[in-house]
């Protein structure tokens, strides 16, 4: 892998031996929304060799404002088959591993137990995350969770720091809040990474929602808010990668 001509910026960047590094890799990125799907792209254009992508929607004319996967041409296509296409367009050599299922369960214990590296979670729905959150935590993989992104406008506030630090999120408190009562052994020291906002959710964009399962309100997005957490997930997740350092 090291030595390919469209990678000899990340390599001059990194050394040859860090991206073989990244080779080796295998991550799992649950979500492939605005976050996810930038997320994704991020860790395939900086030379990851095996990423496993979990998402059971489709493509939607409402996911266009925001999501790189989302094109008039792919409407109600599985967005992890658009993703993997899209992904193995950039990096022919790339292993992509495509489900297009709800985690719950069994399924999501069976997944978690995997030895991934790294564990990107761009869920957008509160009892699912909650259970993957849990599950990461109990096996302890590296796990890098994406906060609210709705409602938001300004990109300077977006950051990355402790779970349990990441103030001014009202997604963040309820998650806090629900993995509190399940009463997890050792919770508060269990400890990782979240990307959120320290922006003031703006009410006036938010809305109530019917008929939706975890869901009980929809966020107005702005284009470029989605895509920066997930370009700071991913540069995370390669960082941890890297063993936190980018040169050897």
């Amino acid at each position: 892998m090291a030595g390919a001509e469209w990678q000899e910026r990340t390599e001059l960047l990194v050394g040859s031996e860090q991206v073989e590094r990244l080779a080796q890799a295998h991550v799992l990125v649950v979500g492939l929304g605005g976050v996810g799907g930038a997320a994704a792209e991020m860790l395939a254009r900086a030379g990851v060799g095996k990423l496993t992508l979990v998402d059971a929607d489709r493509i939607h004319p409402t996911n266009i404002n925001r999501q790189i996967l989302a094109l008039h041409s792919n409407i109600g296509v599985l967005k992890v088959d658009v993703a993997a296409k899209r992904l193995k367009d950039i990096n022919p050599s790339i292993e992509i591993e495509a489900l297009p299922i709800y985690l719950e369960g069994a399924t999501l214990d069976a997944l978690i137990a995997q030895p991934f590296d790294t564990i990107i979670d761009a869920i957008d729905t509160i009892s699912p995350k909650v259970f993957l959150i849990k599950k990461a935590l109990e096996v302890g993989t590296p796990l890098i969770s994406s906060m609210g992104a709705g409602a938001k406008f300004d990109p300077n506030a977006v950051c990355v720091g402790s779970f349990w630090k990441s103030n001014y999120c009202h997604l963040a408190r309820t998650i806090r809040r629900r993995l509190r009562r399940l009463h997890i052994e050792g919770l508060e020291e269990k400890d990782f990474l979240a990307v959120y906002s320290t922006e003031l959710c703006d009410p006036s964009a938010l809305e109530a929602v019917e008929g939706e399962a975890n869901k009980k309100t929809r966020a107005g997005v702005i284009s470029y808010i989605p895509n920066l957490f997930g370009c700071i997930a991913a540069g995370t997740a390669i960082e941890s990668i890297l063993g936190g350092t980018k040169r050897v």
